[in-house]
């Protein structure tokens, strides 16, 4: 009778290490590989995302630079007087115009000169109430 001879192979250490580099040397490759090719898309994600905020910006200062004529236009004094014409309004007398200097800044009370010395009067009750009213 025979004998099945098996044969006995050792295992040699210096393969399975440089396997097993060389699983690492590609693992990091691949890995460097796909965060490079990540960081690229959010590259050109935020590429379109500054080109649609550049244009937003344009599209504001175009709407700021009409906004800043209809101010102009609406507060120039041809304007204002045909509106105040519209509305009734007139020209002063002389007697109801009244210097800035009469009246008391940051007040609503009015002031008397006298002399040199400015003197404040503050409003009455009743003309503070009836301002409050609607």
């Amino acid at each position: 009778m025979r004998h099945k001879q098996r044969l006995h192979r050792e295992h040699d250490p210096r393969v399975r290490r440089s396997l097993v580099a060389g699983l690492v040397c590609a693992l990091l490759l691949i890995v460097s590989g796909l965060a490079v090719v990540g960081l690229r898309v959010q590259q050109v994600h935020l590429g379109y995302q500054l080109d649609a905020l550049r244009a937003e910006r344009g599209r504001a200062e175009v709407l700021i630079r009409q906004l800043e004529v209809e101010v102009a236009t609406l507060r120039s004094p041809a304007r204002v007087e045909s509106r105040a014409r519209q509305l009734g309004l007139t020209t002063p007398n002389p007697q109801q115009v009244r210097m800035a200097r009469e009246f008391v800044a940051g007040g609503s009370g009015q002031a008397s000169t006298t002399g040199r010395r400015v003197a404040a009067t503050l409003p009455t009750r009743s003309f503070v109430m009836e301002s409050l009213l609607p």
